[in-house]
């Protein structure tokens, strides 16, 4: 996916850990750890919000985009 989530790189800039976090934000740190990751389809902007204020931060700090391959469509075959 070319969307890069860069939510740890922030986390280490602020010493803050995802604990921390995560009890700031309100949400759980399995759902942190997955956003980190970049496992999720989407992010409410309420919760972006949220985070940008924890780390004192504008939501570019912490994505990316990056070129890749294009996502696929309905109409495409699958890998």
């Amino acid at each position: 996916m070319p969307i890069v989530v860069t939510l740890d790189v922030m986390l280490a800039r602020r010493k803050m850990r995802s604990r921390e976090l995560a009890e700031r934000v309100g949400i759980t740190e399995a759902n942190l750890s997955l956003l980190k990751s970049g496992k999720v389809r989407g992010v409410r902007f309420d919760t972006l919000a949220r985070i940008c204020d924890a780390l004192q931060c504008q939501p570019g700090d912490l994505l990316a985009w990056e070129p890749g391959p294009e996502p696929l469509t309905p109409d495409s075959p699958t890998p």
